[in-house]
């Protein structure tokens, strides 16, 4: 698809979700008023074609992890604190283990956040998949003040980009990584780590901060655009951090840009804030674009 066309469809899609009264098209996670004082904050999303290596190696539940936390995460970056979860499972023939590994690892990380895995969907679909395909998605479903909505408004030049260290790939990328898979192997664990849990570091630094970023596909830089103001740019200090050994190995095999604008390259979530404080890992800076 043109860039052109791409750029229409979006737009048809932008008028049809607002013409529906939706708040917050393009953000991490959308908005909508519960009453006068405080809004639900909901985001969608699945594993994607992680779920092809990890159930090759055995590791389904870790893709249940990146479920939850992918979803929670996005919730979050709006200020709300994270309710409940739903998920939803298909595959051309369901493996029973399968769907208890991928609920189970999406349980273990909603115990730990406090949310309600409140229930989902299994679908037996073998018109649609293939055989041996499975698919595996979720909603989170979270509640914000409305005085206490981060939406990158209060975004300013001159405030800095704090960045939360990755456990390694997360669910973004894994179409590219099976490519390089399929030229040199690699089993470092940081290949198939699940998706952080930023919910403490979130709360921590929610007093102070004017944005949070969720790094999936799109990269660092992608994903800070999403919540920094028109007119405005982050600037990024592509050394300030250490990454993963997995990102080397992929670096073997794609250039740099490419690894830019599709990994999270060990930070997967930044905090937009004023100043930093002692023990904040600041790598980058927002400047007039």
């Amino acid at each position: 698809m043109s860039l052109a066309r791409a750029e229409d469809v979006v737009e048809r899609l932008r008028a049809a979700v607002e013409s529906t009264g939706a708040r917050g098209f393009g953000a991490f996670a959308g908005l909508h008023p519960l009453d006068e004082r405080r809004l639900l904050a909901a985001s969608t999303d699945g594993v994607g074609t992680k779920l092809m290596l990890a159930r090759d190696r055995g590791a389904l539940r870790v893709c249940g992890a990146d479920l939850a936390a992918h979803c929670i995460n996005d919730v979050l970056t709006t200020g709300a604190e994270p309710l409940f979860l739903l998920d939803y499972v298909a595959a051309n023939e369901i493996d029973l283990e399968q769907v208890a590994d991928l609920v189970e690892g999406a349980a273990e990380v909603c115990r730990a956040a406090g949310v309600a895995l409140v229930g989902g969907e299994t679908a037996e679909l073998p018109g649609t998949y293939r055989e041996g395909e499975l698919d595996f998605a979720g909603m989170c479903v979270g509640i914000v003040d409305a005085d206490s909505v981060l939406d990158g408004s209060n975004v300013e030049e001159g405030d800095v980009v704090v960045g939360l260290a990755s456990a390694g790939v997360h669910a973004n990328g894994f179409t590219l990584v099976r490519r390089v898979l399929e030229r040199e192997d690699y089993d470092g664990d940081d290949l198939l780590a699940p998706t952080r849990l930023y919910l403490e570091d979130v709360r921590r630094l929610r007093p102070r901060a004017h944005a949070f970023a969720h790094v999936t596909g799109g990269g660092i830089e992608g994903n800070l655009a999403r919540v920094v103001p028109d007119g405005l740019c982050a600037r990024i200090e592509w050394d300030a951090w250490e990454r993963p050994p997995v990102f080397a190995w992929l670096a073997q095999h794609v250039d740099e840009l490419e690894l830019r604008r599709v990994f999270n390259l060990g930070l997967g979530y930044l905090a937009v804030v004023a100043e930093p404080e002692p023990g904040d890992l600041v790598v980058g800076r927002v400047e007039c674009a």
